[in-house]
């Protein structure tokens, strides 16, 4: 019984399970894109959170005697579980940056339209990549690894206790390096590719100035950059799944 507020234990479960479950699959890969409306990613995170909330009530910590105590815990849980939602959308980042690099190897980099993972315009590679990711995380058990690391954050994240926030900082900074990793390479085969190409269109200039070797080869420039991109994306998806499988194990 909280001071003038009755408050049952199973709200205030009930309360913290979802400010966790709500923060995390808002911001979800595959379930926390903006083209879903917010009131049913909202009810999902309801009913995960009844779903795995049984499981977890052991672990919450006894409610405070105060409302303002109440609403402490109840924030610092959405904080946690929007930093954990956010960490897992950095890692799809990886495909915006492999999009970029390969639309500038191809000639694509003016190409551009918005893109709703990211929230602003990209170049179209870009987008294929990220919308072929989030297709991979629904397809495949990654949502579900991610829906249980969210449930075994607990055991990382204590609820009710502040994460250590300079382990945080230090654990977001290395998913972005690896981000930027992942995303040069995916683009690697076209950035090969590129080097190639342009230093022979170099000496072609050279040897034919009066040609406008870029203007007549960009058709070509295309059609091999896509090939390139068709034969190699298999490889590309697997290289992003595999660490992003790595990012839900930390979680557990």
């Amino acid at each position: 019984m909280l001071a003038g507020f009755d408050l049952s234990l199973t709200i205030f479960a009930a309360a913290m399970v979802f400010a966790r479950m709500g923060g995390i699959l808002m911001l979800m890969p595959g379930i926390g894109e903006t083209s879903i409306p917010v009131r049913l990613r909202l009810a999902f995170a309801l009913a995960f959170s009844l779903v795995v909330g049984p499981s977890i009530a052991p672990m919450l910590p006894a409610p405070p005697e105060t409302l303002a105590g109440v609403g402490v815990l109840v924030a610092l849980e959405t904080l946690i579980g929007v930093m954990i939602g956010a960490a897992s959308r950095i890692l799809l980042t990886a495909g915006a940056i492999a999009g970029q690099i390969i639309g500038y190897q191809t000639g694509l980099a003016m190409a551009q339209s918005f893109d709703p993972a990211q929230g602003q315009a990209g170049v179209l590679p870009a987008q294929f990549l990220n919308l072929i990711f989030i297709v991979i995380v629904l397809i495949t058990p990654l949502h579900q690894q991610m829906l249980l690391a969210a449930a075994g954050s607990y055991e990382l994240m204590p609820a009710g206790e502040a994460p250590m926030w300079g382990d945080a900082a230090f654990w977001a900074l290395g998913l972005f390096i690896d981000a930027f990793i992942i995303g040069v390479q995916i683009a690697s085969p076209l950035i090969v590719f590129g080097l190639v190409f342009y230093l022979g269109l170099g000496v072609l200039s050279r040897l034919m100035p009066q040609a406008q070797i870029f203007f007549i080869a960009m058709p070509l420039n295309i059609l091999i950059g896509f090939s390139i991109l068709a034969m190699s994306l298999g490889a590309m998806v697997m290289v992003w799944a595999e660490r992003y499988e790595r990012f839900t194990a930390t979680l557990n």
